[in-house]
């Protein structure tokens, strides 16, 4: 059932519209992501759909009694009291039942004293009916598991909303809406300002959302495990497609393929037509010919206004009146001006070599400790690293990831421990903050000063980066964060380094940016070192999870989703022994007759005890996958063996035989798995 429809709508910025005629609607329950670069105006969409602009051209009809709720990029807060604390503004959703439990507590003093009559009794009775059906008995509980889940511990809850920041801001505005649970719940970028544990609460709440959602997000992962549809914008149309955002991807992609199909064949079909039109004009078949001429400059016309898709089922009759029919030179010429359609969002063709191939062996570390002469931030499991593999480096912010990578680099040194690569080995690094840059230089400076290439050389390279005309002379101070994102990464390809050690190399960028950057490390014939926060990324990519939690760096071989696998696990162990030990907590208040809390429905919010079931044929496979994975790394490891044997190398025979002895292990306790 639809509950909100757009007509004709169309909006725009100055003299520029950012969309024109779009049509759609949305339906109770849908999940939707909405996509597109940067600037096309998916804030604004989303503002007038939630009311707060007037769109320009069309109009917005939703259902009379449909209430919205929208979260901005970063709130402007209305607060229900300014003075509130974190967990007043939290309660003043629950305005109504508070106020139904102080009438109750009067109500039960009065019959305590002897007051009690007929009415008074109907009157408790019916408060108490509004009281159970309006969530009375729960919402507490619902406070807790947002503002927990949101990353706000019980012991700031009772902080002046005026000393947070403008981040935690945003997160209360979140943890609003989502008590208040409106039946459209609109949110630009909901992920900004959470970390990772709250980013995956998300997650699970809103996929039991009882309501409709829209968003927008850079994060193709939270889209992939949230939506069940995405609307791709641009400045034309609205292009709508069933499924989360991996099958989105596809079926794009199965959707540019088949535009590419009929661009050639109309093309080729059309050529044919003008050369036997070229041949007959003057000959004996000139009525035929000029006939022809007109049909090819009505296809011709069409494909220059609406494409090869458009053009299918339009008539003549629909521009004729408006166009003269072409010579046949000048349809030839039209001809070879008709662009093929775009296999895709503008791509930056990026291509990342490296120059020389390293070693099997590309870093090794023992008994390390990473911090600052003054500060210990986390020790080490012995890290192993070879040619191909790709390790990301997860962990909350300030646990070490940057630190790390500038160990590697050699800026700083290790507290204790050793860090050696192989031979061979070029490291290309990707600075989060891009700081190897130089803000007082040109954009073509930064190439001409670093490599040997000349202007045209240089000018060429830029261009892949969509640096063209007049940018390459722009100021590199002068750049926005995507701007400086891409030409660190111009740079980075002309390094032809085999080591690449990524810190959050997607940042900033659009999500097509993303997908093209996700394409060349895919093609990469290196080594990878990547700390991300983009989990899409590191799922397309990792096969070495390296987690940063309490002080220690653990190693997790395997790919992102059979880390997750094994987290999952652990946390539906720590969950079943946490609800035992409730159950058996409300064993002893039995005991003691006290009346049984009534059970919460708590279906749209993340129920924190309810063990998650195991999945099924998926585990299977996923086993598999890991025996593979593990018999595989146990053959390279006695491969290494012999090398280190061979080099009469003591410390290494030792770390070495004590891995394959582990992965022996592990390899037949995976087989008594299936």
């Amino acid at each position: 059932m639809s509950i909100l429809t757009a007509q004709t709508l169309g909006h725009s910025f100055g003299a520029d519209d950012l969309f024109t005629d779009f049509h759609f609607r949305l339906d109770a329950k849908e999940r939707v992501g909405l996509v597109g670069p940067n600037g096309i105006g998916k804030t604004t969409l989303l503002l007038i759909l939630a009311g707060k602009i007037e769109p320009e051209e069309g109009t917005v009809a939703h259902r009379t009694d449909l209430t919205i709720g929208y979260l901005r990029q970063e709130a402007v807060l209305t607060f229900a009291g300014q003075d509130n604390s974190i967990y007043e503004e939290m309660l003043s959703v629950f305005a109504n039942l508070v106020e139904i439990e102080r009438e109750m507590s009067k109500i039960e003093g009065e019959m305590s004293a002897g007051a009690a009559d007929s009415a008074l009794f109907d009157r408790y009775s019916d408060l108490q009916n509004h009281y159970d059906a309006g969530g009375g008995y729960e919402y507490q509980l619902k406070i807790r598991q947002v503002l927990e889940g949101l990353g706000f511990e019980k012991e700031i809850w009772a902080t002046p909303l005026q000393h947070l920041s403008g981040g935690q801001k945003t997160r209360i505005l979140l943890g609003r809406l989502l008590l208040e649970a409106p039946d459209l719940l609109i949110m630009d970028e909901p992920t900004n300002h959470l970390d990772s544990s709250a980013v995956e609460w998300l997650e699970r709440t809103l996929k039991n959302y009882p309501g409709t959602l829209l968003l927008v997000s850079h994060d193709r992962y939270f889209l992939d495990r949230v939506t069940t549809a995405i609307w791709e914008m641009s400045a034309e149309e609205l292009r709508q497609y069933k499924g989360n955002y991996s099958s989105y991807v596809r079926q794009r992609q199965a959707e540019y393929d088949r535009e590419i199909k009929l661009f050639e064949a109309e093309m080729e079909r059309l050529t044919g037509e003008l050369d036997w039109i070229r041949r007959h004009i003057a000959g004996g078949k000139t009525d035929m010919a000029k006939g022809k001429l007109k049909r090819l400059t009505r296809d011709i016309v069409l494909i220059e206004e609406v494409g090869v898709l458009g053009k299918e089922g339009k008539a003549w009759s629909e521009i004729g009146g408006r166009v003269r029919t072409l010579t046949v030179n000048e349809a030839a010429d039209r001809l070879k001006g008709i662009e093929p359609p775009s296999s895709g969002p503008p791509r930056l063709n990026i291509k990342l070599t490296s120059e020389e191939r390293s070693g099997i062996l590309v870093l090794k570390t023992q008994r390390l400790r990473i911090g600052y002469p003054d500060t210990f931030l986390f020790k080490s499991e012995k890290i192993r690293l070879e040619r191909g593999d790709c390790a990301a480096i997860i962990g909350p912010n300030g646990s070490g990831k940057t630190t790390l990578i500038k160990t590697l680099l050699g800026e700083i040194s290790p507290l204790r421990g050793s860090v050696s690569l192989g031979d061979n080995v070029k490291i290309g690094y990707f600075a989060q903050a891009h700081d190897q840059l130089d803000g007082r230089r040109r954009v073509i400076d930064e190439i001409l000063g670093d490599f040997p290439l000349g202007e045209r050389q240089a000018r060429n390279h830029l261009a892949a980066y969509l640096f063209r005309g007049e940018d390459v002379f722009k100021e590199v101070s002068a750049l926005s964060g995507g701007e400086r994102g891409r030409l660190a990464l111009a740079k980075l390809a002309l390094e032809e380094a085999n080591f690449l050690l990524l810190d959050e190399p997607t940042n900033h960028l659009d999500i097509p940016s993303q997908e093209v950057l996700q394409e060349v490390l895919e093609r990469f014939d290196g080594t990878m070192l990547l700390v991300s926060h983009d989990r899409y990324l590191i799922d397309r990519l990792a096969t070495q999870i390296w987690s940063l939690h309490d002080e220690e760096l653990s190693i997790f071989y395997g790919s992102y989703a059979d880390y997750l696998t094994s987290q999952g696990s652990e946390r539906d162990g720590k969950r079943g022994r946490k609800l035992a030990d409730q159950q058996g907590a409300k064993v002893d208040i039995k005991k003691k007759d006290a009346a049984p809390l009534p059970e919460a429905d708590l279906s749209w919010v993340e129920e924190i005890e309810r063990p998650v079931a195991a999945p099924k044929k998926k585990g299977v496979r996923r086993g598999s996958s890991a025996i593979h994975r593990a018999a595989a790394y146990l053959e390279r490891l006695h491969e290494e063996l012999e090398l280190a044997q061979l080099s009469k190398d003591e410390d290494e025979i030792k770390f070495l035989e004590a891995e394959i002895s582990a992965a022996e292990t592990e390899l037949e306790a995976l087989g008594g798995q299936l």
